[in-house]
């Protein structure tokens, strides 16, 4: 099992983000990841406070570290078109010499596309996009050939990609999100990566998790994909406590399952979820600065992995 952290880059400031990157690169981490949006999600009292770009993190985050790998989760697919967008992740696989992954969902909070001028499309539009998005990039990944791409959303004309992917056989796909009917099935056509998100409101519990794999599992039999090529992700957000009360205010703000409570019983509840095929675990809600946070994690958590 490997751990990461998905480090919070709003409403706080540089120094803590930077101090939370060299924590995790001198302890017992393999990852760091960053949301993407450009006003605190659901924080309308709070618009005008700091929200930092998370591509530009990321790559700041790459010279920054030699060892962990990084992510996003994750970019809103409206934010920055797929052709410039995949240019960028086969730039930053390059730099960070393959420590790259991309991660793309279709965008959901209206109120940033309001504030920074762009049109908030329907749900179906989002997902048509999104799809169209997602076999633009892993088309520009695996060509050998500059791309030549006539979308109904998206067109390209004889487009190289060059440099290529460091990453062999090429930058790895994430594809954010569990909904049933579209997202899985775009993650079964053309990602790498599942990640079922903590933060989503239902959820952590097994029973969830097992019944959105077997959804993909379906998706998967029906495009003639392997499931066993896609890795499965979690985004977990952790409070480590024996108070019965934070645990109970804890899950019922995230939905039944949460990951709440002692560490002995964390501990046991990653483990089914590593018995059950989840191959990392991208902890959330953890102070960012808090250096201390960090080490109880990797001393509590981490070492029983280890």
């Amino acid at each position: 099992m490997q751990f990461g952290v998905q480090v919070n880059c709003y409403l706080t400031e540089w120094r803590d983000i930077a101090a939370s990157i060299n924590a995790m690169e001198n302890g017992d981490w393999d990852s760091v990841w960053f949301a993407d949006h450009f006003l605190p999600p659901n924080r309308p009292h709070l618009e005008d406070k700091s929200a930092f770009e998370g591509y530009t993190l990321i790559a700041v985050a790459a010279g920054m570290t030699k060892k962990l790998r990084l992510g996003h989760l994750v970019l809103g697919n409206p934010y920055r078109s797929p052709g410039l967008l995949a240019k960028m992740a086969t730039t930053l696989d390059h730099a960070s010499e393959g420590r790259f992954t991309l991660a793309l969902g279709a965008g959901w909070f209206k109120r940033e596309h309001e504030a920074y001028g762009w049109e908030f499309k329907s749900m179906k539009e989002r997902q048509d996009r999104f799809q169209e998005a997602c076999e633009l990039i892993r088309f520009l990944f695996t060509s050998q050939e500059p791309v030549t791409y006539n979308g109904k959303y998206y067109q390209l004309d004889r487009a190289p990609m060059s440099p290529g992917c460091y990453q062999k056989p090429h930058t790895p796909i994430m594809v954010g999100g569990t909904g049933e009917r579209r997202t899985l099935r775009t993650l079964a056509m053309y990602g790498d990566i599942m990640n079922m998100d903590g933060w989503a409101g239902q959820g952590m519990s097994m029973e969830i998790f097992q019944h959105k794999v077997s959804v993909l599992e379906k998706h998967c039999a029906d495009v003639g994909r392997d499931p066993a090529e896609i890795q499965k992700t979690l985004l977990m957000p952790l409070l480590i406590t024996d108070d019965k009360e934070q645990i109970e205010r804890f899950q019922r703000g995230l939905g039944k399952g949460s990951m709440a409570g002692p560490a002995n019983e964390v501990i046991d509840r990653i483990g089914e979820f590593e018995r059950a095929g989840v191959s990392e675990i991208m902890f959330g809600g953890v102070q960012t600065g808090d250096i201390a946070a960090y080490e109880r994690i990797e001393k509590e958590i981490i070492s029983a992995f280890r």
